[in-house]
Protein backbone atom coordinates (compact mmCIF):
# COMPACT_ATOMS: atom_id res chain seq x y z
CA UNK A 1 0.00 0.00 0.00
CA UNK A 2 1.04 3.22 -0.57
CA UNK A 3 -0.19 5.22 2.32
CA UNK A 4 1.79 8.98 2.50
CA UNK A 5 3.12 9.58 5.59
CA UNK A 6 5.48 11.13 7.94
CA UNK A 7 7.18 10.71 11.37
CA UNK A 8 7.80 13.75 13.89
CA UNK A 9 10.55 13.29 15.89
CA UNK A 10 12.39 14.97 18.61
CA UNK A 11 15.80 15.19 19.79
CA UNK A 12 15.07 14.76 22.86
CA UNK A 13 11.43 14.74 25.03
CA UNK A 14 10.44 18.69 25.75
CA UNK A 15 10.82 20.04 22.46
CA UNK A 16 7.10 21.06 21.45
CA UNK A 17 6.72 17.08 19.35
CA UNK A 18 2.99 17.04 20.40
CA UNK A 19 2.39 20.97 19.95
CA UNK A 20 4.19 21.17 16.47
CA UNK A 21 2.52 17.67 15.76
CA UNK A 22 -0.98 19.15 15.95
CA UNK A 23 0.42 22.35 14.23
CA UNK A 24 1.32 20.14 11.06
CA UNK A 25 -1.78 18.42 11.20
CA UNK A 26 -3.54 21.39 11.44
CA UNK A 27 -1.51 22.92 8.08
CA UNK A 28 -2.40 19.84 6.04
CA UNK A 29 -6.07 19.88 6.85
CA UNK A 30 -6.01 23.63 5.49
CA UNK A 31 -4.94 22.36 2.29
CA UNK A 32 -7.87 20.24 1.96
CA UNK A 33 -6.07 16.53 3.39
CA UNK A 34 -7.99 14.77 5.81
CA UNK A 35 -5.24 13.32 8.40
CA UNK A 36 -4.87 9.69 10.34
CA UNK A 37 -2.58 10.67 13.66
CA UNK A 38 0.07 7.77 15.65
CA UNK A 39 1.77 8.03 18.48
CA UNK A 40 4.33 6.57 18.79
CA UNK A 41 4.34 4.23 22.87
CA UNK A 42 2.23 3.69 25.36
CA UNK A 43 0.78 7.58 25.82
CA UNK A 44 -3.25 8.22 26.19
CA UNK A 45 -2.57 12.01 27.06
CA UNK A 46 -0.39 13.39 23.43
CA UNK A 47 -3.20 11.25 21.38
CA UNK A 48 -6.04 13.08 23.06
CA UNK A 49 -4.76 16.31 21.87
CA UNK A 50 -4.11 14.77 18.10
CA UNK A 51 -7.48 13.41 17.59
CA UNK A 52 -8.80 16.52 19.03
CA UNK A 53 -7.08 18.50 16.16
CA UNK A 54 -7.46 15.64 13.76
CA UNK A 55 -10.97 14.71 14.05
CA UNK A 56 -9.42 11.38 13.86
CA UNK A 57 -8.83 9.14 16.56
CA UNK A 58 -4.88 8.00 17.59
CA UNK A 59 -4.06 5.00 17.22
CA UNK A 60 -0.83 4.19 19.31
CA UNK A 61 2.22 2.41 17.25
CA UNK A 62 4.51 0.16 20.24
CA UNK A 63 6.76 -2.59 19.03
CA UNK A 64 7.57 -3.94 22.41
CA UNK A 65 3.48 -3.94 23.76
CA UNK A 66 1.98 -4.87 19.52
CA UNK A 67 5.17 -6.90 17.87
CA UNK A 68 6.13 -6.43 14.35
CA UNK A 69 3.11 -7.46 12.48
CA UNK A 70 0.39 -6.48 15.26
CA UNK A 71 2.47 -2.80 14.58
CA UNK A 72 1.85 -3.00 11.27
CA UNK A 73 -1.17 -4.26 11.13
CA UNK A 74 -2.55 -1.70 12.75
CA UNK A 75 -0.93 1.40 10.86
CA UNK A 76 -1.96 0.07 8.12
CA UNK A 77 -5.71 -0.86 8.58
CA UNK A 78 -6.01 2.23 10.43
CA UNK A 79 -4.37 4.76 7.48
CA UNK A 80 -8.10 5.50 5.87
CA UNK A 81 -7.31 9.07 5.59
CA UNK A 82 -5.09 11.43 2.97
CA UNK A 83 -2.50 11.66 4.94
CA UNK A 84 -0.63 9.64 7.88
CA UNK A 85 1.08 11.55 10.51
CA UNK A 86 2.77 9.51 13.22
CA UNK A 87 4.17 11.67 16.61
CA UNK A 88 7.39 10.26 17.85
CA UNK A 89 8.27 9.49 21.64
CA UNK A 90 11.05 11.03 23.86
CA UNK A 91 14.21 11.35 22.19
CA UNK A 92 14.42 10.05 18.34
CA UNK A 93 17.09 6.88 19.41
CA UNK A 94 15.23 6.38 23.05
CA UNK A 95 14.27 3.10 23.00
CA UNK A 96 13.97 0.27 25.54
CA UNK A 97 17.40 0.50 26.95
CA UNK A 98 19.97 2.06 26.71
CA UNK A 99 22.26 0.02 24.36
CA UNK A 100 18.77 -1.19 22.24
CA UNK A 101 16.95 0.66 19.65
CA UNK A 102 13.88 -1.22 20.30
CA UNK A 103 10.81 0.33 20.79
CA UNK A 104 12.34 4.01 19.94
CA UNK A 105 10.77 6.46 17.35
CA UNK A 106 13.42 5.58 14.72
CA UNK A 107 12.18 1.80 14.99
CA UNK A 108 9.13 2.37 13.98
CA UNK A 109 9.80 4.87 11.34
CA UNK A 110 12.11 2.17 9.77
CA UNK A 111 9.14 -0.19 10.23
CA UNK A 112 6.51 2.15 8.45
CA UNK A 113 9.08 3.34 6.21
CA UNK A 114 8.30 6.69 7.46
CA UNK A 115 10.42 9.64 6.45
CA UNK A 116 11.17 11.49 9.80
CA UNK A 117 10.86 15.46 10.32
CA UNK A 118 13.90 15.92 13.38
CA UNK A 119 12.95 18.86 16.12
CA UNK A 120 15.47 20.46 17.37
CA UNK A 121 15.17 23.17 20.35
CA UNK A 122 17.32 25.92 19.02
CA UNK A 123 17.37 28.05 22.68
CA UNK A 124 20.79 28.69 23.96
CA UNK A 125 22.83 27.27 20.97
CA UNK A 126 23.70 28.87 17.37
CA UNK A 127 26.45 27.36 15.45
CA UNK A 128 26.19 23.88 17.49
CA UNK A 129 22.91 22.85 16.43
CA UNK A 130 24.44 21.36 13.47
CA UNK A 131 26.70 19.55 15.65
CA UNK A 132 22.97 18.28 16.89
CA UNK A 133 21.60 17.39 13.67
CA UNK A 134 25.22 16.02 12.57
CA UNK A 135 24.28 13.59 15.62
CA UNK A 136 21.28 12.83 14.57
CA UNK A 137 22.07 12.04 10.61
CA UNK A 138 24.55 9.63 11.15
CA UNK A 139 24.81 7.80 14.48
CA UNK A 140 22.08 5.67 12.68
CA UNK A 141 23.05 4.03 9.52
CA UNK A 142 19.54 4.78 8.06
CA UNK A 143 18.17 7.72 9.90
CA UNK A 144 15.18 8.54 7.85
CA UNK A 145 15.73 12.31 8.36
CA UNK A 146 14.22 14.44 5.59
CA UNK A 147 13.67 17.55 7.21
CA UNK A 148 14.61 19.62 10.78
CA UNK A 149 12.18 21.78 12.72
CA UNK A 150 13.53 24.43 14.30
CA UNK A 151 11.61 25.57 17.77
CA UNK A 152 12.10 28.19 20.23
CA UNK A 153 14.36 30.66 17.80
CA UNK A 154 15.24 33.50 19.68
CA UNK A 155 15.36 36.66 16.92
CA UNK A 156 16.36 36.96 13.30
CA UNK A 157 19.63 37.32 14.34
CA UNK A 158 19.42 33.98 15.91
CA UNK A 159 17.33 32.42 13.14
CA UNK A 160 20.10 33.28 10.35
CA UNK A 161 23.05 31.51 12.10
CA UNK A 162 21.25 28.16 12.47
CA UNK A 163 20.28 28.43 9.17
CA UNK A 164 24.27 29.03 8.26
CA UNK A 165 25.31 26.10 10.74
CA UNK A 166 22.55 23.79 9.09
CA UNK A 167 23.81 24.04 6.07
CA UNK A 168 26.38 21.38 6.48
CA UNK A 169 23.47 19.08 6.63
CA UNK A 170 22.31 19.62 3.33
CA UNK A 171 18.66 18.58 5.36
CA UNK A 172 15.70 21.23 4.24
CA UNK A 173 14.41 23.56 7.52
CA UNK A 174 10.72 22.94 6.91
CA UNK A 175 9.38 25.33 10.05
CA UNK A 176 11.13 28.22 12.30
CA UNK A 177 8.99 28.87 15.31
CA UNK A 178 10.18 31.82 17.62
CA UNK A 179 9.89 31.90 21.06
CA UNK A 180 6.71 31.81 22.41
CA UNK A 181 5.68 31.53 26.43
CA UNK A 182 1.52 31.43 24.72
CA UNK A 183 2.65 28.57 22.46
CA UNK A 184 2.32 25.78 25.33
CA UNK A 185 -0.04 23.75 26.56
CA UNK A 186 -0.65 23.17 30.84
CA UNK A 187 0.96 20.18 32.41
CA UNK A 188 -0.05 18.02 35.74
CA UNK A 189 2.30 15.06 36.92
CA UNK A 190 1.98 12.47 34.20
CA UNK A 191 2.59 15.15 31.32
CA UNK A 192 0.06 17.30 29.45
CA UNK A 193 -3.59 17.27 31.01
CA UNK A 194 -5.86 15.46 28.73
CA UNK A 195 -7.48 17.38 26.34
CA UNK A 196 -11.13 15.98 27.24
CA UNK A 197 -10.68 17.00 30.77
CA UNK A 198 -10.87 20.80 30.50
CA UNK A 199 -12.37 20.77 27.14
CA UNK A 200 -8.80 21.87 25.44
CA UNK A 201 -10.29 21.85 21.72
CA UNK A 202 -9.83 25.49 21.38
CA UNK A 203 -6.96 25.91 22.51
CA UNK A 204 -5.02 23.57 20.44
CA UNK A 205 -6.68 24.87 17.68
CA UNK A 206 -5.29 28.40 18.52
CA UNK A 207 -2.19 27.03 19.18
CA UNK A 208 -1.79 25.02 16.03
CA UNK A 209 -2.96 27.49 13.62
CA UNK A 210 -0.63 30.13 14.78
CA UNK A 211 2.49 27.73 14.70
CA UNK A 212 1.25 26.74 11.41
CA UNK A 213 2.03 29.92 9.88
CA UNK A 214 6.11 29.45 11.03
CA UNK A 215 5.76 25.95 8.64
CA UNK A 216 6.97 25.35 5.45
CA UNK A 217 3.63 23.03 4.73
CA UNK A 218 4.75 22.55 0.95
CA UNK A 219 8.21 21.11 1.98
CA UNK A 220 6.64 18.70 4.57
CA UNK A 221 4.32 17.17 1.33
CA UNK A 222 7.06 17.21 -0.97
CA UNK A 223 9.04 14.79 1.33
CA UNK A 224 5.71 12.61 1.56
CA UNK A 225 5.31 12.58 -2.15
CA UNK A 226 6.65 9.28 -3.17
CA UNK A 227 5.79 7.36 -0.14
CA UNK A 228 7.63 3.71 -0.08
CA UNK A 229 5.05 1.43 -0.57
CA UNK A 230 4.10 -0.99 2.27
CA UNK A 231 3.77 -4.46 1.54
CA UNK A 232 0.85 -5.54 4.05
CA UNK A 233 -2.72 -6.36 3.46
CA UNK A 234 -4.68 -7.46 6.30
CA UNK A 235 -8.48 -8.53 6.19
CA UNK A 236 -10.07 -7.88 10.00
CA UNK A 237 -13.13 -10.61 10.60
CA UNK A 238 -15.80 -8.37 12.67
CA UNK A 239 -18.03 -10.99 14.68
CA UNK A 240 -21.58 -10.71 15.04
CA UNK A 241 -22.30 -8.61 18.01
CA UNK A 242 -23.38 -11.26 21.19
CA UNK A 243 -22.97 -9.13 24.43
CA UNK A 244 -22.68 -5.87 25.55
CA UNK A 245 -19.67 -4.65 27.27
CA UNK A 246 -19.84 -0.83 29.42
CA UNK A 247 -16.71 1.39 29.42
CA UNK A 248 -16.28 4.04 31.74
CA UNK A 249 -15.39 7.26 29.91
CA UNK A 250 -15.14 10.53 31.11
CA UNK A 251 -13.06 13.11 32.58
CA UNK A 252 -11.52 10.66 35.25
CA UNK A 253 -11.18 7.42 33.37
CA UNK A 254 -10.69 7.71 29.56
CA UNK A 255 -6.90 6.03 28.70
CA UNK A 256 -8.18 3.06 26.33
CA UNK A 257 -6.41 2.02 22.99
CA UNK A 258 -8.46 2.58 20.10
CA UNK A 259 -7.24 -1.06 19.03
CA UNK A 260 -8.27 -2.46 22.28
CA UNK A 261 -12.04 -1.35 22.15
CA UNK A 262 -11.82 -2.36 18.65
CA UNK A 263 -10.47 -5.36 19.33
CA UNK A 264 -14.13 -6.29 21.83
CA UNK A 265 -16.31 -4.93 19.20
CA UNK A 266 -14.17 -7.69 16.77
CA UNK A 267 -14.67 -10.57 19.07
CA UNK A 268 -18.64 -10.00 19.27
CA UNK A 269 -19.25 -6.89 21.91
CA UNK A 270 -21.46 -4.07 21.49
CA UNK A 271 -19.68 -1.02 23.13
CA UNK A 272 -22.07 0.99 25.61
CA UNK A 273 -20.18 3.93 27.66
CA UNK A 274 -21.08 5.70 30.98
CA UNK A 275 -19.28 8.07 33.38
CA UNK A 276 -18.86 6.87 37.22
CA UNK A 277 -18.74 10.65 37.50
CA UNK A 278 -21.95 11.74 36.21
CA UNK A 279 -23.81 9.02 35.86
CA UNK A 280 -26.20 7.68 38.05
CA UNK A 281 -26.97 3.92 36.32
CA UNK A 282 -24.86 1.95 34.54
CA UNK A 283 -25.94 0.77 30.72
CA UNK A 284 -27.23 -2.96 30.37
CA UNK A 285 -24.21 -4.83 29.68
CA UNK A 286 -22.98 -8.29 30.71
CA UNK A 287 -19.29 -7.18 31.49
CA UNK A 288 -17.42 -4.24 32.44
CA UNK A 289 -14.16 -2.19 31.72
CA UNK A 290 -13.10 0.23 33.31
CA UNK A 291 -9.75 1.99 31.71
CA UNK A 292 -7.00 4.67 33.67
CA UNK A 293 -7.02 8.19 33.87
CA UNK A 294 -6.94 10.27 36.79
CA UNK A 295 -9.40 9.65 39.58
CA UNK A 296 -8.11 11.21 41.95
CA UNK A 297 -8.70 14.75 40.10
CA UNK A 298 -12.33 13.95 40.37
CA UNK A 299 -12.16 11.98 43.84
CA UNK A 300 -14.66 14.46 45.15
CA UNK A 301 -17.23 13.73 42.76
CA UNK A 302 -16.33 10.26 42.63
CA UNK A 303 -17.00 9.65 46.28
CA UNK A 304 -20.13 11.55 46.16
CA UNK A 305 -21.72 9.33 43.78
CA UNK A 306 -22.80 6.79 46.22
CA UNK A 307 -25.39 5.20 43.57
CA UNK A 308 -22.65 4.56 41.13
CA UNK A 309 -20.12 2.95 43.89
CA UNK A 310 -22.96 0.29 45.02
CA UNK A 311 -24.14 -0.71 41.41
CA UNK A 312 -20.15 -1.64 40.66
CA UNK A 313 -19.59 -3.14 43.86
CA UNK A 314 -22.66 -5.20 43.69
CA UNK A 315 -22.41 -6.56 40.37
CA UNK A 316 -18.94 -7.74 40.82
CA UNK A 317 -20.28 -9.57 43.84
CA UNK A 318 -22.70 -11.07 41.00
CA UNK A 319 -19.70 -11.79 39.28
CA UNK A 320 -20.34 -9.83 36.35
CA UNK A 321 -16.55 -9.34 34.47
CA UNK A 322 -14.90 -6.53 35.48
CA UNK A 323 -11.95 -5.50 34.25
CA UNK A 324 -10.26 -2.81 35.27
CA UNK A 325 -6.54 -0.73 34.81
CA UNK A 326 -4.50 1.74 36.68
CA UNK A 327 -7.29 4.65 37.62
CA UNK A 328 -9.68 1.74 37.23
CA UNK A 329 -7.78 -0.52 40.22
CA UNK A 330 -7.83 2.34 42.27
CA UNK A 331 -11.56 3.67 41.90
CA UNK A 332 -12.15 0.15 43.00
CA UNK A 333 -10.25 0.26 46.25
CA UNK A 334 -11.54 1.64 49.36
CA UNK A 335 -10.19 4.86 49.55
CA UNK A 336 -7.84 7.73 47.66
CA UNK A 337 -6.01 9.71 49.27
CA UNK A 338 -4.95 13.25 47.60
CA UNK A 339 -4.86 16.83 48.48
CA UNK A 340 -4.68 15.91 52.17
CA UNK A 341 -7.81 14.42 52.39
CA UNK A 342 -9.04 10.87 51.87
CA UNK A 343 -12.16 9.85 49.34
CA UNK A 344 -13.64 6.98 49.98
CA UNK A 345 -14.36 3.99 46.87
CA UNK A 346 -15.94 1.85 45.51
CA UNK A 347 -14.54 -0.58 48.15
CA UNK A 348 -14.33 -4.37 46.44
CA UNK A 349 -10.58 -4.34 47.17
CA UNK A 350 -9.23 -4.45 50.64
CA UNK A 351 -6.53 -1.85 49.62
CA UNK A 352 -6.32 2.19 49.86
CA UNK A 353 -5.07 4.32 47.37
CA UNK A 354 -2.55 7.15 48.20
CA UNK A 355 -0.71 9.37 46.09
CA UNK A 356 3.36 9.71 45.82
CA UNK A 357 5.68 12.14 44.72
CA UNK A 358 7.40 9.58 42.39
CA UNK A 359 6.27 8.45 39.18
CA UNK A 360 6.07 4.79 38.20
CA UNK A 361 6.74 4.69 34.24
CA UNK A 362 7.82 1.24 32.83
CA UNK A 363 7.34 -1.18 30.55
CA UNK A 364 6.63 -4.42 32.22
CA UNK A 365 6.72 -8.53 31.94
CA UNK A 366 6.24 -11.20 33.55
CA UNK A 367 3.51 -14.15 33.71
CA UNK A 368 -0.39 -14.71 33.98
CA UNK A 369 0.03 -17.16 36.91
CA UNK A 370 -3.76 -18.16 37.27
CA UNK A 371 -6.95 -18.24 35.00
CA UNK A 372 -9.01 -15.12 35.28
CA UNK A 373 -11.52 -13.44 32.96
CA UNK A 374 -8.88 -12.54 29.94
CA UNK A 375 -6.83 -15.35 29.94
CA UNK A 376 -7.84 -19.48 30.53
CA UNK A 377 -3.89 -20.39 30.60
CA UNK A 378 -0.78 -19.23 32.28
CA UNK A 379 1.25 -17.63 29.57
CA UNK A 380 3.94 -14.81 29.07
CA UNK A 381 2.74 -11.11 28.85
CA UNK A 382 4.00 -7.37 28.28
CA UNK A 383 2.31 -4.24 29.26
CA UNK A 384 3.07 -0.86 30.70
CA UNK A 385 2.43 0.94 34.04
CA UNK A 386 2.32 4.78 34.24
CA UNK A 387 0.89 6.28 37.49
CA UNK A 388 2.08 8.36 40.65
CA UNK A 389 0.33 6.20 43.39
CA UNK A 390 0.57 2.94 45.30
CA UNK A 391 -1.95 0.82 47.27
CA UNK A 392 -1.40 0.92 50.57
CA UNK A 393 -2.67 -1.42 53.60
CA UNK A 394 -3.03 -4.31 50.79
CA UNK A 395 -4.68 -7.18 52.70
CA UNK A 396 -2.55 -10.40 53.03
CA UNK A 397 -5.56 -12.42 51.54
CA UNK A 398 -5.10 -10.52 48.27
CA UNK A 399 -5.22 -12.98 44.93
CA UNK A 400 -2.67 -11.57 42.24
CA UNK A 401 -2.93 -12.55 38.39
CA UNK A 402 0.63 -11.26 37.54
CA UNK A 403 3.65 -12.36 38.44
CA UNK A 404 6.36 -9.46 37.09
CA UNK A 405 10.16 -9.68 36.41
CA UNK A 406 10.01 -6.33 34.95
CA UNK A 407 7.72 -3.37 36.66
CA UNK A 408 6.38 -2.73 40.02
CA UNK A 409 2.67 -3.83 40.09
CA UNK A 410 1.10 -3.72 43.05
CA UNK A 411 2.91 -5.33 45.58
CA UNK A 412 5.97 -7.45 45.51
CA UNK A 413 5.97 -6.76 41.71
CA UNK A 414 2.44 -9.11 41.73
CA UNK A 415 -0.13 -7.10 39.77
CA UNK A 416 -3.45 -7.71 39.06
CA UNK A 417 -5.78 -8.21 41.55
CA UNK A 418 -8.77 -10.88 41.78
CA UNK A 419 -12.24 -10.52 43.74
CA UNK A 420 -15.15 -12.41 42.24
CA UNK A 421 -14.83 -12.03 38.36
CA UNK A 422 -13.14 -8.86 38.21
CA UNK A 423 -9.61 -8.42 37.52
CA UNK A 424 -8.19 -4.90 38.48
CA UNK A 425 -4.23 -4.43 37.99
CA UNK A 426 -2.07 -1.45 37.58
CA UNK A 427 -0.22 -2.56 34.53
CA UNK A 428 -2.04 -1.95 30.78
CA UNK A 429 -1.85 -4.22 28.40
CA UNK A 430 -2.16 -4.39 24.46
CA UNK A 431 -5.30 -6.66 24.06
CA UNK A 432 -4.37 -8.49 20.83
CA UNK A 433 -0.94 -8.94 22.02
CA UNK A 434 -2.58 -12.38 23.30
CA UNK A 435 -6.19 -13.51 22.87
CA UNK A 436 -7.21 -11.01 26.62
CA UNK A 437 -10.55 -9.67 24.02
CA UNK A 438 -11.76 -13.35 22.85
CA UNK A 439 -11.48 -14.50 26.57
CA UNK A 440 -12.90 -11.29 28.02
CA UNK A 441 -16.27 -11.48 25.93
CA UNK A 442 -16.21 -15.32 26.31
CA UNK A 443 -16.32 -15.17 29.70
CA UNK A 444 -19.08 -11.76 29.14
CA UNK A 445 -21.18 -14.15 27.15
CA UNK A 446 -21.14 -17.09 29.51
CA UNK A 447 -22.27 -14.46 32.46
CA UNK A 448 -24.86 -13.18 30.32
CA UNK A 449 -25.86 -17.22 29.87
CA UNK A 450 -26.32 -17.90 33.99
Amino acid sequence: MKIPRITIAGATSGVGKTTITCAIIYALQKKGFSVQPFKVGPDYIDPSYLSSISKNETSNLDVWLMGKNKLLESFVSHSKSDISVIEGVMGYYDGFSGDSNYASTQHVASLTKSPVILILDASKTARSIAATALGFQKFHRNSRISGIILNKIGSQKHENLCRQALEITKLPIVGIIYKNSELNFESRHLGLIPASEKNLKYKIEKISKIISNSLDIEKILEIMKNPTPIDKKYTITIKKSKITIAIALDSSFNFYYRDNLQALQREGANLKFFSPVNDKIIPISDGIYIGGGFPEILSDSLEKNQLMKKTIKKLSEDNTPIYAECGGLMYLTKSIDYGNKKYKMVGLFDAETKMTHKMKLNYTKGKIISKNIISDKKHDLRGHEFHYSELDSVSSDSKFAYELDVGQGIKNHKDGMIQHNTLASYGHLYFDSSNYAKIFVKNCINYSRN
